[in-house]
């Protein structure tokens, strides 16, 4: 890691993020308006989630990217960017840069925001954004009001994915992608050192990035070894690739959670009622309590089992836990209802892996056993497809129809790798009887249209630009 000069924000008054739409983004910049600050921002015209987070914070952004918005006359504090838009070579970086501005990738700048508070940091390959935004509720509703940045575009039962609390505790998404593609390649989450950390799996994500599984291990080792304060560590014990941190020595306390016999806190009595998910949660065979959830799937069990023993340690009582995690309404693009029309349920849902795509759809099936479910797929990143190829031709199997688009590139690929959307559909078709490609948003609204009727469910996926389409299926459907 390099040596940086650390900043104080209790000095910084102005701040200006670069790529201020990205979710993560977003979330930092609410709490940096909601601490005193002035916040503004650039970004490319294209819609996103955080559109609306912007808005109701009165965060207003600039189009584009221009030298003139950073200047001797628009001069801030401190500059924050993201990875895309040219990172760290973007014009308007470079201009602060020239005009002496401090400048820093989103990774550190929220290491550095966090570093003044206790630190409870939620890591892992799937699942950190709901876990963090359930610690995130159950700390607010038990009064601990707790900072926070959660990387979606709204918390339902709690609001806007970022806030600057007045309490101890500073609730942070933990990544383990890269501080800055073209110049640093530490993981982001080596800027946090928190007190509490859970980790909720360990899995092949980024292999544009990560030359292995472990690799990526090795990664969440290091960042287990440099905790501070009280050193807990809340592992799940069901994820086999999580071991080495069970192992790690020199550890402070390691708590383990899962439905492992083995696990120091067992999930048990799991069910599903109507639109519902419940569990008993027991400590070294001792019952702590029930909890009642509002999202599904045996993945968010696991999620709120992680959250609810992360806010224990951080002192709340079991009892208050219940009642937050009841409050929790899920985190936005997180199996998201976004509309009902003429009887079709229609839901979004960042999945772009194979073991989320296979969480989405088993959730959705445990819900709606007797509903047809068309699963909508836009593949994200050429580099992750292809790795995972045969994983993703295997993750359908809970849907009735799969249909799959072109893959979505990162702005950092620069190469198909020699495979587009009609390669998954193929892989897809070797384990899947329907199984079909439409390349764009306006061919998946014609074959919506044409294919849907009264009961489906209808689920778009992908961490691309999906969250856009749905306008033109409704359009179509009328």
């Amino acid at each position: 890691m390099k040596k940086l000069k650390t900043i104080d924000f209790a000095h910084i008054h102005t701040m200006y993020f670069v790529g201020i739409k990205g979710i993560a983004m977003a979330a930092l910049a609410v709490w940096a308006k909601e601490k005193g600050m002035v916040v503004t921002g650039s970004d490319i015209d294209e819609t996103f989630p955080s559109d609306i987070v912007l808005s109701k914070a009165g965060i207003s952004v600039n189009s584009g990217f221009s030298a003139d918005h950073i200047s001797k006359i628009h001069k801030p504090d401190l500059v924050v960017f993201t990875g895309a838009h040219n990172g760290r070579e973007n014009i308007e970086v470079v201009t602060a840069q020239n005009l002496g501005i401090d400048v820093l990738p989103h990774g550190i700048a929220l290491g550095m925001a966090m570093a003044q508070k206790r630190q409870i940091s939620v890591a892992g390959s799937h699942g950190k954004t709901t876990t963090s935004a359930m610690v995130a509720v159950v700390l607010s509703e038990a009064g601990y009001d707790p900072s926070y940045a959660v990387g979606c575009g709204e918390i339902r039962g709690l609001g806007q994915s970022g806030h600057f609390g007045q309490g101890d505790f500073f609730v942070g998404e933990a990544d383990e992608y890269v501080t800055d593609p073209t110049h640093d390649q530490t993981p982001r989450f080596l800027w946090q050192k928190p007190e509490i950390l859970v980790v909720t799996n360990i899995d092949y994500d980024h292999p544009d990035v990560y030359a292995s599984v472990a690799a990526v291990q090795e990664a969440f080792v290091v960042l287990m070894g440099q905790q501070t304060g009280r050193r807990v560590t809340i592992v799940n014990a069901d994820d086999p690739v999580s071991q080495p941190l069970l192992d790690h020595k020199g550890a402070g306390t390691v708590l383990t959670y899962g439905v492992s016999p083995l696990s120091m806190y067992r999930i048990v009595a799991v069910r599903f009622p109507a639109e519902k998910a419940t569990f008993e949660l027991t400590y070294m065979g001792k019952s702590v309590g029930t909890f009642v959830l509002n999202v599904p799937g045996h993945h968010n069990i696991l999620n709120a089992a992680a959250a609810a023993i992360a806010c224990h340690e951080a002192g709340v009582a079991w009892v208050e836990i219940q009642a937050g995690l009841s409050v929790f309404k899920g985190a936005k693009r997180r199996f998201e209802k976004i509309a009902e029309a003429h009887g079709i349920s229609f839901y979004d849902d960042y999945a772009h892996h194979p073991k989320e795509i296979q969480a989405t759809l088993g959730a959705a099936r445990v819900w709606y056993p007797d509903r047809r479910i068309i699963a909508v797929f836009q593949p994200h990143t050429y580099s992750r497809t292809k790795k995972l190829l045969s994983d993703f031709g295997k993750s359908f199997t809970n849907a009735d129809i799969a249909v799959l688009t072109d893959i979505y590139s990162s702005a950092r690929e620069h190469d198909t790798l020699g495979i587009n959307g009609l390669t998954l559909v193929d892989e897809v078709k070797k384990n899947h009887d329907h199984a079909t490609y439409m390349p764009d948003a306006l061919h998946v609204a014609s074959f919506l249209t044409s294919t849907c009727k009264e009961g489906d469910i209808v689920i778009f996926m992908g961490a691309g630009d999906i969250y856009t389409w749905e306008k033109k299926v409704f359009k179509a459907l009328q």
